[in-house]
């Protein structure tokens, strides 16, 4: 028997011509916007992970809803002319490269089709986009968080779960990374150090957590104790695999939670931050810092924004949800004056530092929310002639683009982390009077389903 969902308002019964557990053998016919292929059957979509367009798949049937379904590959029949065979070899287990059985021509074509759908399907704008794709698609990361399980084995969570896949290497990360790794769990094991188990809340080691640039890594250990046994034995180890390592921090995470770090910092050895340069311009990284994770993309990401900004001289910039002040510092370089707003405390404090330590003395940097703030400021007699925008993935929200657009700039700028929430919100600006004029995506995350890009919007002449 097939499931039934009775549709009472119309009067007639909807079969769902599927079945958990069943399986089937299906086309994909196109990809969603998480990197799951789509099939159909009988008019029926589901979601199947791992595949691309093309492919002709045998899947089994895992849940079934009223509208669509999941399905899990069990083999490829016949292969996309996109597919090629993964060089990771944890791939179909981690989950965190939804793309990586695609070649990387075809990864910029979805990354594209995805930017353009969003802005037509929920911003109902059609526009051409174009993407700039990395030089190097792999160990592009800097930063990154690896979890230990109960047994001392180090890797990534399985997705949507916290069982830890054990890894051998992160492609996407530096190779050092796992000789730091094995580092640690040699220590562990050596002298007998615990790792700590979500369930019981007992034992020591959570997770380490390693930023790097190219000349230096801070390796950072995440533990349920704010006193590490043997400590120097951990130090010398750890030392021993590289001169690249500048420095080694306890971050002391006593609590019952997701978080990876705690609130409290204990330098075990050599400096508590990196040293990272961005745009020319020299910046101090903590453990806790918002820090882009891939320099190369980073760089493209805020060249585009900067030369979509078009900055005079004369001009005012505001950039709002500005961090640690990354595009306001370098906005000033440019501008007359530059303004940071964030909501974040410690962002801002860092963003002052900044703006000392490169000696830019026209940035000014503003604790609140945009939507006070902005107003407060024009009340002052300060109009900025273009707005940068940067928001998380949630996008904006209306009463910080109505203020934005109160504020009359002749331009702008938009830097998104979610195609769907930049359409959402461009589709308001519109009705604010700012029209879409160019989106370019950035792939800052190659052989993963996320996509940055930079959207320009100039104000209507009408308006």
């Amino acid at each position: 028997m097939y499931n039934v969902t009775r549709k009472f308002d119309k009067g007639m019964i909807f079969i769902i011509p599927v079945k958990k557990n069943e399986t089937h053998k299906v086309v994909i016919s196109a990809l969603s916007s998480d990197g799951s292929g789509i099939a159909k059957i009988s008019g029926y979509t589901l979601f199947i992970p791992q595949t691309l367009p093309h492919d002709e798949a045998e899947v089994l049937i895992l849940k079934t809803n009223k509208n669509y379904g999941y399905a899990k590959l069990k083999r490829i029949l016949s292969p996309s002319p996109y597919r090629i065979n993964p060089p990771c070899p944890h791939f179909t287990k981690c989950g965190g490269c939804q793309l990586m059985m695609a070649n990387y021509s075809y990864q910029k074509k979805a990354k594209c089709g995805f930017l353009k759908d969003a802005l037509s399907r929920i911003g109902g704008i059609d526009t051409e986009v174009d993407i700039i794709g990395a030089e190097n698609p792999y160990h592009y990361r800097n930063k990154m968080v690896f979890p230990f399980d109960k047994n001392g084995n180090w890797g990534f969570y399985r997705e949507r779960s916290h069982d830890v896949i054990p890894l051998s290497d992160c492609l996407l990360g530096d190779g050092l990374n796992s000789k730091i790794l094995n580092a640690v769990a040699d220590y562990m094991k050596n002298y007998g150090v615990s790792a700590y188990d979500e369930q019981t809340h007992k034992g020591i080691i959570r997770r380490v957590f390693i930023r790097n640039t190219s000349k230096e890594f801070l390796v950072v250990i995440s533990a349920n104790t704010d006193f590490l046994p043997h400590s120097k034995a951990l130090i010398s180890t750890l030392c021993a695999v590289s001169e690249k390592i500048s420095g080694i921090v306890l971050n002391v995470n006593k609590n019952r939670t997701n978080l990876v770090l705690g609130d409290k910092n204990i330098l075990l050895w050599g400096k508590g931050t990196l040293s990272a340069r961005l745009l020319g311009l020299q910046y101090e990284v903590s453990p806790e810092s918002f820090f882009q994770v891939n320099p190369s993309g980073t760089e493209k990401l805020y060249s585009l924004a900067l030369d979509f900004a078009d900055i005079k001289e004369s001009d005012t910039v505001l950039d709002i949800y500005c961090g640690i002040g990354t595009i306001t510092l370098s906005a000033a370089k440019k501008a007359k004056k530059a303004i940071g707003i964030e909501i974040v405390p410690k962002a801002i404090e860092n963003a002052r530092e900044n703006a000392t330590r490169n000696g830019i003395e026209n940035a000014e940097f503003y604790c609140g929310k945009a939507e006070d703030l902005v107003p407060k400021l024009i009340e002052r007699g300060i109009s900025p002639d273009i707005v940068i925008l940067d928001p998380p993935r949630k996008g904006s929200d209306e009463a910080t683009l109505s203020a934005i657009a109160k504020s009359l700039p002749k331009r702008i700028i938009y830097i998104s982390c979610n195609p769907a929430t930049l359409a959402r919100d461009a589709k308001f600006l519109e009705s604010l009077g700012y029209n879409l004029k160019k989106a370019t995506a950035v792939d800052m995350f190659p052989h993963t389903a996320h996509v940055e890009a930079v959207a320009v919007f100039d104000r209507s002449k009408t308006k």
